[in-house]
């Protein structure tokens, strides 16, 4: 499984091109650091995926019930600028154009990697997200992750 992270401040050319971080993309295994899938993110950001982690995600996506609206709707807003990218022979990715505009992407990001996935901020937006801090942030990791003892808790029991 895949387990990537970090925060990474980088800079987009005029061109839209991103020069991956070397220590980012050591952390990607051998034949995964050259394609990937970048999509629109929650919260306004976009987030790129290695091809072989965006492969696995849409196995479970195109598992839903399309005779469900909702299933469709978010099967339409979930796929809506996907687009697949590769490293070019200077290791520059170049993002599409109405992708960064979704992002309020200009010159400054963040790349924010976790898990499978590497998200790309604007710096302002990343900036502002991380003002809107939770106020007791271990309240949060205790509803969020406490939930999860419990439930794995029940699973036990039955």
């Amino acid at each position: 499984m895949l387990n990537l992270i970090g925060e990474f401040e980088c800079k987009i050319d005029v061109k839209g091109r991103l020069m991956l971080p070397s220590s980012l993309k050591k952390q990607l295994p051998e034949g995964e650091q050259e394609k990937f899938v970048l999509n629109r993110g929650f919260e306004n950001c976009l987030v790129m995926y290695p091809l072989t982690e965006w492969n696995k995600i849409i196995a479970e996506v195109n598992k839903l019930n399309l005779y469900n609206k909702k299933n469709r709707d978010f099967v339409r807003f979930f796929y809506r600028g996907a687009s697949e990218i590769s490293i070019d022979n200077s290791n520059r990715l170049l993002l599409p154009k109405n992708l960064l505009e979704y992002a309020n992407v200009d010159k400054d990001i963040v790349l924010f990697a976790f898990s499978n996935r590497i998200e790309i901020w604007s710096k302002t937006n990343y900036d502002g997200l991380l003002v809107d801090e939770p106020e007791d942030f271990a309240k949060l990791a205790e509803d969020v992750m406490g939930k999860q003892d419990k439930e794995d808790k029940n699973d036990d029991v039955s």
